[in-house]
């Protein structure tokens, strides 16, 4: 289990295995990824393996969990009460490119992204992809708070509707992006951290306009 692989076993030797895994469930997705090539990447005995990790499940959810905690560390996310202010939707644009700098900078965090757009992917309750799904969407409604606190989201739809727009945004660049790295180089990447941030802000801004009913 989890917490068993976190008691155990050694950092470097835990560092190793979780971004051989990661690797692995990125490449070949849930169902098709092989627990037999990632023990043998990293060295292991299957003993070994199975000393600290019992299920691929567990292992999925050791990679969602260590590698989040990993690139929520390297970002520094703000809390959400510290986005409300006149600079709030800077502070959004600063906050997706910082997103994609970091994300870009390990390989690793790349195939974390992977793993929660992938078909298939354990989502169940008490999952980790699971956690880290409630995880964002309290911080989304948190930021969506504080936007309208401040006055730079409109009040006139319901927060977690703007949270499920939100996210479905997010995630729609977000696929698109992995699907095609080499489409994203250079100033091309900063250039959809821009488009990103424009479209939130006609999704949630004040003055973006809602279609009346006839």
């Amino acid at each position: 289990m989890q917490e068993r692989a976190s008691r155990v076993m050694a950092p470097e030797r835990r560092r190793r295995l979780v971004r051989t895994a990661a690797r692995e469930f990125a490449t070949a997705g849930y169902e098709g990824a092989s627990l037999n090539r990632i023990i043998r990447d990293c060295g292991l005995s299957k003993s070994s393996f199975y000393h600290y990790v019992d299920s691929k499940q567990a292992l999925f959810d050791l990679v969602v969990q260590d590698l989040g905690d990993q690139l929520t560390a390297a970002l520094q996310v703000p809390a959400p009460g510290e986005l409300a202010g006149p600079a709030f939707w800077e502070d959004v644009e600063d906050l997706l490119r910082r997103l994609l700098e970091v994300s870009r900078s390990n390989p690793a965090w790349t195939d974390l992204g992977r793993l929660f757009w992938a078909p298939g992917t354990p989502g169940g309750d008490g999952t980790a992809l699971a956690r880290a799904g409630a995880a964002l969407q309290a911080w989304l409604l948190g930021a969506l708070e504080a936007g309208r606190a401040c006055g730079a989201v409109r009040d006139d739809l319901p927060a977690p509707l703007q949270a499920d727009l939100t996210a479905a945004v997010l995630r729609a660049l977000d696929e698109w992006g992995l699907r095609h790295p080499h489409a994203l180089d250079g100033d091309e990447a900063h250039r959809l951290v821009v488009v990103q941030s424009a479209l939130l802000r006609r999704v949630l801004a004040p003055d973006a306009p809602v279609p009346q009913a006839r």
